[in-house]
């Protein structure tokens, strides 16, 4: 999140870690990375990342509510089926470059 003249900024809670974690933090560090910088990037990550998923039990929920309605089930047989045509046709397309 970036901080513009109209909103303040605030902070995260002090949080405490073992040796070891702070040590495998410190040590992935990229150059001129700073822990602190690492630390908001790591939640910024997380934060889209809680959203993707809900988004995605979303859809599903509605997904089976919408089938539970209408009575169109799609196989699973079906499903693979559409798979297995688009990885051939990307594997297709990979060989072809």
């Amino acid at each position: 999140m970036k901080t513009t003249a109209k909103t303040k900024a605030s902070t995260i809670p002090p949080l405490r870690v073992s040796k070891e974690v702070r040590t495998s933090a410190e040590a992935a560090l990229m150059e001129g990375e700073t822990l602190s910088s690492f630390v908001l990037e790591s939640i910024q990550f997380n934060i889209q990342r809680r959203a993707m998923q809900q988004e995605f039990v979303a859809r599903g929920l509605a997904a089976r509510d919408e089938a539970r309605s209408t009575g169109k089930y799609i196989s699973a047989d079906e499903v693979l089926a559409g798979l297995d045509n688009t990885l051939a046709r990307s594997r297709k397309a990979v060989a072809q470059k």
